[in-house]
């Protein structure tokens, strides 16, 4: 039985922290994961740029109502779930995640949480577990399943490279520079079609 793991922003959907640096006008918001390995690290500095601000919950909620999934990947999702069973892991926080989820047709995500204040702060955050992606795809394996993963960034090389395949997708010419071994993949029919080799 085979689980293929994808990573969300980046992979499904656009990156919702560079959408809500745009909408902002913030230009440090735009870091993701695919800048600074240390997650811990990069959570820190957003959240002090929100309080700064005075920006909460409600107003990155307001910028996701307005993103929609990359071009193609509703379909590409359907295509997959034909060939195996798919489970989306992400960094994100199930605040976000939701209408986004809707409008790929409610795929299965494991992500973590926010914690938010009453008056809609965001104060901190709770991951599921550390080292989510990686420690989600060994959790699969111990129960039997072969795992395949795609990511387009350094928390998710973990996932990637523990499982039957794994393959860059989207990623940056740094990361596909660091790790010249792992397949790299820019649209949706090249990945599709890896996974079906690998399931063969």
């Amino acid at each position: 039985m085979y689980i293929t793991c994808l990573d969300l922003e980046g992979v499904l959907v656009p990156e919702i922290w560079i959408a809500f640096a745009e909408e902002t006008g913030i230009p440090q918001l735009r870091r993701t994961t695919r800048d600074e390995p240390d997650y811990d690290k990069l959570m820190a500095g957003r959240l002090s740029i929100l309080k700064e601000h005075g920006l909460g919950l409600k107003e990155i909620q307001d910028v996701i109502a307005k993103i929609d999934p990359i071009p193609n990947a509703k379909e590409f999702l359907d295509e997959l779930r034909e060939l195996t069973q798919v489970i989306i892991i992400s960094d994100t926080f199930e605040q976000f995640a939701k209408p986004l989820m809707k409008k790929l047709g409610w795929p299965t995500i494991f992500c973590n949480t926010l914690e938010v204040a009453p008056g809609g702060e965001i104060t901190g955050y709770k991951m599921r577990v550390e080292n989510s992606k990686y420690a989600t795809v060994m959790a699969l394996q111990s129960i039997g399943y072969e795992t395949i993963a795609a990511g387009d960034s350094y928390n998710d090389l973990g996932m990637i490279q523990a499982g039957k395949a794994g393959f860059l997708f989207k990623s940056t010419e740094q990361i596909k520079a660091d790790y010249p071994a792992l397949p790299a993949y820019e649209n949706y029919d090249e990945l599709l079609e890896a996974v079906k080799e690998a399931i063969k």
